[in-house]
């Protein structure tokens, strides 16, 4: 398959695992520490062996890139509250259904009576809006900066058609706080980062090279195939070899220089970067998006005055650790025995790009744990 074998291709793998080790000279300091921040990417590398073929030059670490791991257990809860009202009709993506809240999962909540419609895209949720006028339909609005702009697209849409019973509860956020949050936390190791691509096709590079510069790390933004990522990692390594902090483009067939004005464009009318909780990491500044104030009508937390939903975390849950890069999944002593696929205590166990599943996927045990830090 044209553009997609290519990033695949063993020998093209083997030659930049060769330059990548070649590249790391012994001493102090080594091996480089590089945070992947995408889960995306971290799929890649766990079922591709990649950390494995590296282990030696480059210690790879899993970041809080899954929109779905880092949804906070409030906002899950806020979308049982809503799912649970008379006449309301809850629309999320598949992924968000299984995400364990104070009081279970939306899954059961379907299956205790609410009426909770899984959607492939935001419009999908205007469509039953219009479909159902005696009902209010909430989306519930998850993920980065890639998936913002269709959300805001279809409020708009929602508001040109003048639509009264169309709401969203945002759980939106925004990776470059994220990342300045793992740097800024106690006795971070990370010593480069691989960027998402995906996300800067939309944003662009102007916030990564501002990180990159406060913070003197490099940041080298990749795709996702295995050729992407070590292509991505080679850089990354001949840059702190070298003692260089820059932002580089692995990724420049789909991420241009400035990202994709027009959808930056569309999220700016509609929503306003504010301050947003993480799962199992905390509030973090300016990285999440709500709604404008001339977008309020639109506003679920203020139509239906959910804001004040107490939530609790399962204590035994270390998500937290793994989403900020302190603790491989296999370390975490409920992986794999009380937390499974079928019994998640957290996001990271729940989402297709959270660590803890991609470990348990890809047959990953204890002996994966080696070389993370101590929880």
């Amino acid at each position: 398959m044209r553009h997609v074998d290519e990033y695949r291709d063993p020998g093209l793998a083997q030659g930049l695992v060769a330059a990548i080790r070649a590249a790391v000279r012994p001493g102090a300091g080594r091996p480089w520490t590089i945070m992947e921040v995408c889960g995306g990417q971290t799929h890649a590398i766990v079922r591709s062996g990649l950390d494995a073929l590296l282990e030696g030059a480059v210690e790879l670490v899993h970041g809080p890139g899954c929109p779905v791991c880092v949804t906070p257990v409030e906002a899950i809860d806020r979308a049982h509250a809503l799912a649970r009202r008379p006449g309301v009709t809850l629309a999320s993506f598949g992924d968000m259904l299984r995400v364990p809240g104070s009081r279970g999962d939306l899954l059961r909540c379907r299956g205790e009576g609410a009426d909770v419609r899984i959607v492939y895209a935001p419009l999908d949720a205007v469509r039953l809006a219009q479909e159902a006028p005696d009902r209010q339909v909430v989306f519930f609005a998850v993920g980065f900066e890639t998936t913002a702009p269709a959300t805001a697209l279809a409020l708009e849409h929602a508001r040109r058609l003048g639509l009264e019973n169309f709401s969203v509860l945002s759980a939106h956020v925004l990776v470059p706080p994220a990342i300045e949050a793992v740097l800024r936390g106690p006795a971070c190791p990370i010593q480069a980062f691989l960027a998402p691509g995906h996300v800067c096709t939309i944003e662009g590079l102007a916030a990564y090279r501002d990180l990159a510069a406060r913070h003197r790390v490099p940041i080298v933004v990749t795709g996702f195939e295995p050729v992407d990522l070590l292509d991505g990692l080679l850089r990354a390594v001949r840059q702190l070899e070298a003692g260089r902090h820059e932002v580089e483009n692995a990724y420049a067939r789909a991420v241009p220089d400035d990202g994709n004005a027009a959808a930056r464009a569309v999220v700016a009318r509609v929503f306003a970067p504010c301050d947003r909780a993480w799962r199992g990491i905390g509030p973090i500044p300016a990285s999440g998006l709500g709604l404008r104030p001339a977008w309020a009508a639109f506003d679920a937390e203020r139509r239906f005055d959910v804001a004040a939903v107490e939530a609790r975390e399962d204590p035994t849950c270390r998500s937290g650790l793994v989403l900020a890069g302190r603790l491989k999944p296999p370390a975490c002593p409920a992986f794999g025995t009380t937390c499974t696929p079928d019994t998640p205590l957290g996001a990271t166990m729940v989402s297709s790009e959270g660590a803890c599943a991609a470990y348990y996927a890809h047959g990953r045990g204890p002996r994966a744990a080696a070389g993370a830090a101590a929880p």
